[in-house]
């Protein structure tokens, strides 16, 4: 995964609560392979029936939106589309759990601040936002910044750019001293 440290970019208002993964992106397009990209799919039949649909003017790199987004079926394809849009980061008071843990595998950031500060930002968009993950600092369009939590696992993932494997291989050096250990200790459960 891309290391997420520092990020500064367009930032768009989608004020909707109960964003589903179908509307994110529809099911139907699911059956395409990952590496045609998905971006194009991104709240496909919004941007076809909503003429001023938010995304139908700008490629954001950060959106905030409603309560509850992500929410609905387990679809990892929802967070694939946001990251082929180029969107780093997704804020909101709260995410579907599914979605949340997608999204920290896939190096999206799910950023959850309380309702009256998104709804603080939202009425500042668009604009441009600048996120400091190391300092945990939101720097917004009226140059106010806004202290935020993040869990210090799905930080430093997103920091080093690691998945759960790559966090896993940071381990090396210990699993492979713990096999050692335990082949001499245990040697008749070494298969040959």
């Amino acid at each position: 995964m891309t290391p997420f440290t520092d990020l500064t970019g367009q930032a768009v208002s989608l004020p909707v609560a109960n964003v589903d993964t179908d509307q994110i992106i529809p099911a139907r397009f699911l059956r395409k392979p990952r590496s045609d990209g998905y971006n194009h799919f991104l709240f496909h039949d919004a941007k076809l029936e909503q003429p001023d649909f938010p995304l139908n003017h700008t490629a954001p790199a950060i959106l905030v939106t409603g309560a509850n987004f992500g929410c609905g079926s387990s679809r990892e394809g929802a967070v694939y589309a946001l990251v082929d849009a180029g969107i780093r980061c997704v804020i909101a008071s709260s995410f579907g759990d599914i979605f949340a843990g997608n999204a920290r595998k896939n190096g999206l950031l799910a950023l959850v601040l309380p309702e009256a500060q998104v709804a603080r930002i939202h009425a500042m968009l668009p604009g441009t936002v600048t996120i400091d993950l190391p300092a945990q600092r939101l720097h917004l369009p009226d140059q106010s910044v806004i202290a935020f939590e993040i869990d210090p696992f799905q930080k430093r993932c997103l920091v080093e750019g690691l998945d759960e494997i790559g966090s896993t291989l940071t381990h090396q050096a210990d699993i492979a001293a713990f096999r050692r250990k335990d082949e001499a200790a245990r040697p008749w459960a070494t298969p040959a």
